[in-house]
């Protein structure tokens, strides 16, 4: 058994019906997080940068995923669904995952600096672009 059968099996990742308003809710959820993450790194804040930019990625990526039918449970299982159900987009894939550690370690072990900040938040806003271009927007 795969990563990806692991989470459907432990209900991490369960199949729904596609919802467009569903998705218009995590686009706007992404949105939302990533002009918020723009500005704390205006005012220096880069703990909340690194933070809102991930959530601006992990709900673009959520959009994707429910755009094949399906709902994650759990921050680990989006990451193996968008890379299952999205191969081809390996880029937004290694960046949810950078951002993912990035805002772990700000979020929890408290170490976040102005540069990792900066990069956080040029990933989201291309990982919106992205997901932008995939989802016909």
């Amino acid at each position: 058994m795969n990563a990806f059968e692991r989470c459907i099996a432990e209900k991490r990742l369960v199949k729904v019906e596609i919802s467009p308003e569903m998705i218009k809710k995590e686009l706007e959820s992404a949105d939302y997080d990533y002009g918020r993450a723009m500005g704390s790194l205006k005012e220096k804040d880069a703990k909340w940068a690194s933070i809102q930019a991930y959530y601006s990625i992990f709900h673009a990526a959520k959009a994707l995923v429910l755009s094949k039918g399906y709902r994650e449970k759990g921050h680990a299982c989006l990451q193996i669904a968008l890379k299952e159900l999205f191969p081809e987009e390996k880029d937004l894939a290694n960046d949810l995952e950078m951002c993912m550690d990035l805002r772990h370690g700000a979020d929890y072990a408290s170490t976040y600096d102005a540069e990792s900040a900066k990069i956080a938040v040029r990933k989201a806003g291309t990982s919106l672009e992205r997901v932008g271009e995939l989802l016909g927007q």
